[in-house]
């Protein structure tokens, strides 16, 4: 596991700072009776009516909330092509609003890539699932740890463990740290729309820089039309 130092979501450029380096934690596995024991306590402590349910084979089925902090833009089908087995272009691509959550009903047998994957089809997003990895952020001793998950882990069960306070233990989905982007895992389609994407912020920062100097020279205008004036 990489570790590194929250309804219906670490490079450096996702850190607000305060993250620090943690080391894996063991995995505790519980019996039966230990299982229960701890749903009824869990669910004692619910608030938002997002209860785990324990059913008869020993598997419990739960909620969890994931924060989408994504960096890069998704490319998302379009409502027309969804449901057809053909391949579709009616594909778009775009920034995903800081702070998106988006909350899961889960059993505790689903797997990280399996959460991963159901994420990205509530979304619509049609990005390969590989290129996503989920992490979890811990709150202790005023300091905010956050862990890479490993695709075989249940999160679940760490909700289950840390209880329902997304102040003990949230869950967020970002890109893989690779420290360069993998740009042969993208299709011809999302790097074409990466590129218009550029294009468009290229544009708006040059507009925004003309903006300003036309600004600075109307000043300096006025200005010396100030001191040149007779009299």
């Amino acid at each position: 596991m990489d570790c590194l130092s929250p309804h219906d979501t670490l490079d450096s450029s996702y850190s607000s700072g305060q993250d620090v380096q943690k080391e894996r934690e063991p995995h505790v596995y519980l019996s039966k009776e230990e299982v229960k024991e701890k749903i009824q306590s869990y669910n004692s402590c619910v608030t938002d009516k997002l209860k785990m349910t324990l059913n008869a084979n020993g598997v419990y089925t739960g909620f969890i909330k994931v924060q989408m902090e994504l960096c890069r833009p998704i490319t998302v089908q379009s409502s027309q092509s969804q449901g057809r087995c053909a391949p579709s272009n009616q594909e778009t691509a775009f920034y995903l609003p800081d702070g998106c959550v988006n909350t899961l009903h889960i059993s505790s047998t689903n797997t990280v890539r399996e959460v991963i994957e159901a994420l990205l089809k509530k979304f619509f997003v049609a990005d390969n699932p590989a290129k996503f990895a989920l992490y979890k952020r811990c709150h202790k001793e005023d300091q905010v740890y956050t862990c890479k998950l490993s695709d075989r882990e249940h999160p679940l069960y760490l909700r289950l463990v840390a209880g329902p306070k997304t102040e003990m233990l949230s869950f967020v989905l970002r890109e893989h740290e690779t420290g360069e982007v993998m740009w042969e895992a993208f299709s011809i389609p999302e790097l074409q729309n990466f590129l218009r994407i550029l294009d468009k912020e290229e544009n708006d920062q040059l507009q925004v820089l003309k903006n300003r100097y036309a600004a600075y020279r109307g000043k300096l205008e006025e200005a010396l039309r100030g001191v040149l004036k007779p009299g």
